[in-house]
């Protein structure tokens, strides 16, 4: 299973260079059945990460570019109606595929981000009282621009919530910028770019990620980690943060090749989980990060 894994980092390594810690952290987001969030400002390779990733993971792959005037119509799809049949047809929208990149979520209003609560929840979305089923699996992997920039709708909290990680890429250094630009074409590597597992593999190893032992010592610091960033934070992590938490830890033991987690996976994940649930609203993106990193640091280890 190890073996499957470093080749998947591998593989999104050569088309991101200089990133491999970040691309650890969408795998393992991955392999723990999440969502991924990636803001970085335009041109470091946000969305050039999430198409290899897809690519290399030989998933149903459609993106979708986020702008101001976007329907949440044209995300879900729409009900047509159909003369011959005599009755209203469901036309399904570009949402309906394994991989869906979402390039520039901030760009669209709030009312068309909320289209994709219930789809990222439960993998499902309910169009005039029917409920459709997304395909097996589902992953959102979106894009943002820092809310500086002009013309951005901050992602509200629920939304947030909902992206098990978010990450960062910044520039690379020069050793591997050099070698970018003196590298092939990106674009072409990644059109030659095929998929690095089996077709099972990616299932089998998401449900090896849930079998990862977390003992009841880890659950305890885990627990306090929850505690300490409700006292420290107007809200605090919640629930669905402390399984987000569990579940990211579990998918980077295994990605060490271990059965059981220890309290070093859940340092790895935390500042890519807790950061942006503890940095959104009234807060910016880089009190939260220090707000994760100071609970990491403060709250002792079993």
């Amino acid at each position: 299973m190890k073996a499957h894994i470093d080749a998947l980092v591998a593989q999104v390594s050569e088309i991101i260079v200089g990133k491999e810690e970040a691309v650890r952290r969408a795998v393992a987001c991955v392999l723990a059945r999440g969502h991924l969030l990636i803001e970085d400002v335009p041109g470091v390779g946000k969305t050039m990460l999430s198409q290899a990733l897809a690519a290399a993971l030989g998933l149903g792959f459609r993106r979708l570019q986020f702008t101001s005037d976007l329907l949440p119509a044209d995300i879900v799809g729409n009900s047509i109606f159909d003369r011959e049949s005599g009755s209203f047809v469901f036309h399904r929208g570009p949402l309906f595929s394994q991989v869906v990149l979402i390039d520039e979520v901030n760009r669209a209003t709030p009312k068309t981000q909320s289209a994709l609560l219930q789809a990222m929840e439960e993998n499902q979305i309910t169009v005039d009282g029917t409920t459709h089923p997304l395909p097996a699996p589902f992953f959102v992997l979106a894009t943002q621009n820092p809310q500086h920039q002009i013309g951005t709708f901050p992602l509200p909290e629920s939304q947030l919530d909902r992206f098990l990680m978010r990450i960062e890429l910044g520039v690379p250094d020069r050793a591997a910028e050099r070698a970018m630009l003196l590298g092939a074409d990106r674009r072409e590597m990644l059109c030659a770019l095929r998929p690095v597992l089996p077709e099972a593999a990616l299932g089998e190893l998401q449900a090896r990620v849930r079998a990862v032992h977390a003992a009841a010592g880890l659950l305890d610091y885990l627990q306090d980690l929850l505690d300490a960033s409700r006292r420290r934070h107007r809200t605090g992590l919640s629930p669905r943060a402390g399984l987000a938490l569990l579940h990211a830890a579990q998918a980077w033991a295994l990605m060490e090749g271990r059965e059981m987690v220890l309290p070093e996976d859940v340092q790895a994940v935390g500042p890519a989980v807790m950061a942006h649930r503890l940095g959104s609203g009234l807060e910016s993106v880089e009190s939260g990060r220090a707000l994760a990193q100071s609970l990491l640091r403060e709250v002792a280890v079993p």
